[in-house]
């Protein structure tokens, strides 16, 4: 039997990472190339785990020190991106720092993640988009199908991942929505499939399937910022109530109900007042709390669901 080819077998580990901060209450992505790819690099035989690769060309690349890390999710289809006929496997990881000024081999640009996905944000009430653009496109394919089953899948998926436009969102669907936009070659990254796609959705499109991967590391926050405090890696040493709200219905694309959230944060502990208040020229100084790093020690932190607003 004639062994397979080296190029026909050989396969190569990138390291992607979604390198996520916040900025003036905006969510912010890490990104090279005007924003078309995410900070990545091939797994080499120096580095010692798959973790120190990532740290080291991220910062080689960024000249940005990576802080909070965890492994996000390895995308290993077949029809990803080949290079001199290898298989590219990317293990991808999230990321969470704050956002510094910095300039590296290739320019890196801090990105707000609703320019990729602006149909995401709900913090001004339902995102126009999907009732205008996205729902009469999606029940158009629905209407499509020719057999009754599959046309009740396909108002099954509609419904679970975009509802009527209004109201029962589930802001942790950002993946499912992003690919079933891509089977219906509604975004511009279905042409590698489909051809040249037409009138696709607003939302800024990134290189080979790096919108995909950032959906990813998106959605795995989302869901992270209800079970574990690590939105507090993106905040200052010092915060008020107020900017700690802002923080994370920037990062759940939500509002929170105030009362209740504060309540929450009361109930857990996770906070404590520092004893100085804010400098405002106008308005009435706010008290200034700390994260209790501590708590982590003392106690594991319950899950909670977030004291999210209905849409008026």
């Amino acid at each position: 039997m004639k062994s397979p080819s080296v190029s026909a077998t050989a396969v190569t580990i990138e390291l992607n990472a979604v390198l996520v901060a916040l900025t003036a209450n905006e969510p912010q992505v890490l990104t090279l190339e005007d924003g078309g790819l995410l900070p990545s690099g091939p797994f080499e035989s120096e580095h010692p785990t798959l973790q120190s690769g990532l740290r080291a060309w991220v910062e080689q690349q960024t000249h940005h020190p990576l802080g909070y890390v965890e492994q996000l999710y390895t995308f290993a289809d077949r029809n990803r991106a080949q290079e001199n006929g290898r298989r590219i496997v990317s293990i991808s990881y999230l990321g969470l720092t704050r956002e510094r000024l910095s300039r590296g081999v290739r320019d890196p640009e801090w990105r707000n993640w609703y320019r990729y996905f602006p149909w995401e944000d709900w913090r001004a009430g339902p995102s126009p988009l999907i009732a205008k653009e996205i729902l009469p496109r999606l029940r158009k394919w629905s209407d499509a199908a020719g057999d009754p089953a599959l046309k009740r899948e396909r108002r099954q998926r509609i419904d679970i991942n975009f509802g009527d436009g209004k109201d029962h969102w589930n802001e942790e669907l950002v993946l499912q929505r992003y690919e079933l936009l891509y089977e219906l070659g509604l975004v511009p990254e279905a042409s590698s499939r489909a051809g040249s796609v037409s009138s696709p959705l607003p939302g800024m499109p990134m290189r080979h399937d790096h919108r995909r991967i950032l959906a990813t590391g998106i959605a795995r926050l989302r869901a992270k910022i209800k079970y574990r405090p690590v939105v507090f890696e993106l905040m200052p040493d010092t915060f008020t109530l107020l900017q700690l709200q802002r923080a994370i219905e920037a990062l759940a694309g939500r509002t929170l109900h105030k009362q209740n959230f504060r309540r929450l944060i009361d109930q857990q502990g996770l906070v404590e007042e520092t004893g100085a208040l804010t400098s405002q020229s106008a308005g009435r100084p706010a008290k200034l709390y700390r994260f209790r790093r501590e708590v982590m020690l003392e106690r594991a932190v319950g899950g909670s669901k977030l004291p999210l607003s209905r849409p008026a």
